[in-house]
């Protein structure tokens, strides 16, 4: 099978996901910027989680760019990525909702954590369907940024519960880990 229908149906959910988080942000009745305060909150949230799931529209770009082609099973594997990244905007607004308390904190954690596991399994079909010797196999031999992500989502998750702040500041640890592209695919692919 083709990649590019998979590939324009994620962009689509994507897309939707956004969309939808900004939504939850409602504009204030009052003009002054006094009224803007209480949003601050949902705005963080909101730009914690634009970030995350920009990344993983980003990284899922680059990844398949090293994809020749697709199965069933990456089918559903990606589908299964899709629902989680789906979960992000109820866990936002939840979130920001509840000015970062702590079951709120840590669900978020969950959703980040099983969105992550399911993009480490899209990853694993795709080298089994083109083998380790491919151009995606030879681009992603090294997965340290995946496991130490989700080490740092199992950590951070029970945190939430001692010091919902510290388990933010994971969550934004782990964002900045890859807000630059994974260049792995780029330099395999222009070599």
């Amino acid at each position: 099978m083709v990649k590019g229908r998979l590939e324009a149906f994620s962009d689509g959910v994507i897309a939707i996901i956004i969309t939808i988080m900004v939504l939850e942000i409602k504009v204030p009745h009052q003009a002054d910027l006094a009224a803007l305060r209480p949003l601050l909150p949902v705005f963080l949230s909101y730009v914690l989680s634009f970030v995350f799931v920009g990344l993983y529209w980003n990284n899922h770009h680059h990844l398949f760019q090293a994809v020749r082609h697709v199965n069933g099973r990456v089918l559903w594997a990606n589908l299964h990525l899709l629902f989680w990244l789906s979960l992000i905007p109820f866990v936002t607004g939840w979130m920001g909702e509840n000015h970062f308390g702590s079951l709120q904190v840590a669900l978020y954690g969950v959703v980040l954590l099983l969105a992550a596991i399911a993009y480490f399994i899209l990853t694993r079909i795709l080298l089994s369907l083109h083998g380790r010797d491919s151009t995606l196999g030879t681009a992603v031999r090294s997965d340290f940024k995946e496991r130490i992500s989700v080490v740092f989502y199992a950590v951070a998750i029970p945190l939430a519960f001692v010091n919902a702040g510290l388990a933010c500041f994971i969550y934004v640890l782990v964002a900045s880990l890859w807000l630059i592209p994974d260049r792995r695919i780029e330099k395999t692919l222009i070599s």
